[in-house]
């Protein structure tokens, strides 16, 4: 572990007002037979128990939506029929959705061997068989005593990659390993991303992966009950392009927001500017004509018919757009304002309030910037030091105080951590910090499984407590994380939490 990783430790044991230890689960008390075959309101669904974690009963690749294929292509994600689907065995992933590889990574310097399997895990394809047919979600829920008596919380998880690239079927996102440390019930989702989620098409429905987001929170809502959860508790989170999806989701349903609490990891609706008409017709246009499909013909029911591989490879084909910062490039197809699910001008929204009023736990990394100089070194470019202070000002520190304050403005419980924790095994190169995507592993407790290298005995305990906050979180997003020791964001508006190693014991709430 390096030097951040004591401080972290240090200031979550003592300010966290956790004086009790946390105490393995007994495995002996399970109860899987009862949880292996549920009833959805499609049919049944089969599950089995957790390699590595025997009380936990995983179900994968469940389908919440018709497959976005045909004349759906391009079209809001529709809500399954009741009793379409007989029954369902769970036992593995769905298909990833259509996403153009990226290139691994090998070359930056004092890369560590660690490196590229991180990389490839958070939000690169990796070789995973792909399809249209991809809005599925996997369920992890423990077969405790407990959850026959009581309903659990639910977490899900929308990954990142810049509306992109994003994967469930993947070792860092598993949700074992958190359900079997909480009475917690943990959700990961496919959702479109690219042009098959934000194709940009004039006259058309836009922001489909962002819909596609909450047809799959009506599923659970509806659903969740069978496999141990409380649809009354469903916390919504997401890291990087997921948070700020998740943040958009308190604009686009404020009257009907159906979770009682948002976690953002690393991103805000105010991270990253959204996407222009212009731009995005562009974008569409010059696909279409790799296709083939322009001309005098119906140019959508043309790319309706058309092969998806085809259309993949062509949407992939055209540059990314230019931000403010060289080492952060944005999508070419991304989130359009269209005043229904994005909007244009989050910054008044939030001074008005016209944001959905549950809470939220907003946070970021010490060093972002310590992910992507990695990517920007691979096309060329070698950032500054006052290029990497200014991306983690502008897309994170600054969006996260900012939303957290307004929040906290019109009375909602807000808070605001920073994680710095900077571990051996996680390491991406010599000075890479807490970077982009890296506390994840911590939420999750994959590291291990992704990078090959063991954990450490701190690593393990500063896991427990973050996992037990999130946990704390989900089930009461009002109060949950003031009973765990986190200040009370009304007492306190301008702090936030410290999850990482520090050198001394001066800092403060």
């Amino acid at each position: 572990m390096g030097a951040l990783g004591e401080l972290t430790l240090a200031l979550v044991a003592t300010r966290l007002a956790f004086a009790n230890p946390i105490e393995p689960f007994d495995h002996t008390q399970c109860a899987v037979s009862r949880f292996i075959e549920v009833q959805t309101v499609q049919g049944t669904v089969v599950g089995h128990a957790a390699d590595n974690s025997p009380c936990v009963v995983e179900y994968l690749g469940i389908p919440y939506a018709k497959p976005p294929v045909g004349d759906l292509r391009f079209a809001a994600p529709q809500r399954l029929d009741s009793g379409s689907r007989g029954r369902l065995e769970a036992s593995r992933f769905g298909y990833d959705c259509p996403m153009t590889p990226i290139p691994p990574v090998t070359q930056y310097p004092g890369l560590t061997p660690q490196a590229p399997k991180f990389i490839a895990q958070l939000a690169a394809a990796t070789g995973k068989p792909q399809s249209e047919d991809c809005l599925t979600l996997n369920i992890w829920s423990k077969t405790t005593p407990s959850a026959v008596k009581s309903a659990k919380p639910v977490f899900v998880y929308f990954y990142g990659g810049r509306f992109a690239t994003g994967h469930t079927n993947s070792p860092l996102f598993t949700g074992k390993y958190f359900a079997d440390a909480e009475d917690i019930v943990v959700v990961t989702v496919n959702y479109r991303t690219n042009i098959f989620g934000f194709p940009g098409a004039p006259g058309q429905v836009q922001n489909l992966g962002l819909r596609d987001q909450r047809v799959a929170i009506e599923w659970l809502r509806d659903n969740v009950g069978s496999f141990g959860g409380d649809a009354g508790k469903i916390t919504i989170a997401g890291q990087s392009a997921g948070a700020v999806g998740v943040d958009y989701y308190a604009y686009a349903y404020k009257d009907d927001p159906i979770v009682s609490g948002i976690i953002a990891h690393s991103g805000t609706a105010l991270s990253f500017p959204t996407q222009t008409s212009g731009v995005t017709e562009r974008n569409w246009a010059a696909v279409v004509r790799a296709v083939g499909c322009e001309g005098g013909q119906d140019v959508m029911a043309c790319m309706r018919r058309a092969d998806w591989r085809r259309i993949e490879e062509a949407q992939a084909a055209v540059k990314s757009g230019k931000t403010t910062s060289r080492i952060r490039a944005q999508s070419p197809f991304y989130p359009l304002p269209d005043g229904q699910v994005v909007f244009a001008d989050y910054t008044n929204l939030t001074r008005t309030g016209h944001f959905a009023h549950v809470p939220i736990l907003f946070g970021n990394n010490d060093n972002e910037a310590g992910y992507y100089v990695v990517s920007a070194y691979a096309a060329g470019v070698v950032a500054t030091t006052e290029e990497t202070q200014e991306l983690n000002l502008e897309s994170f520190t600054c969006p996260v105080a900012s939303q957290v304050r307004a929040r906290r403005a019109h009375g909602v419980q807000a808070w605001a951590y920073r994680y710095l924790a900077d571990w051996d095994n996680t390491r991406l190169y010599p000075t890479s910090g807490a970077y982009h995507g890296v506390e994840l592993n911590m939420i999750f407790g994959t590291s291990a499984d992704v990078t090959g290298i063991a954990t450490s005995a701190q690593q393990q305990r500063l896991t427990r407590l973050m996992q037990r906050a999130w946990f704390n979180f989900c089930n009461d997003p009002h109060q949950g994380l003031t009973k765990f020791g986190w200040p009370d964001s009304r007492k306190v508006p301008r702090r936030s939490l410290l999850l990482a190693e520090i050198m001394n014991q001066r800092h403060s709430f």
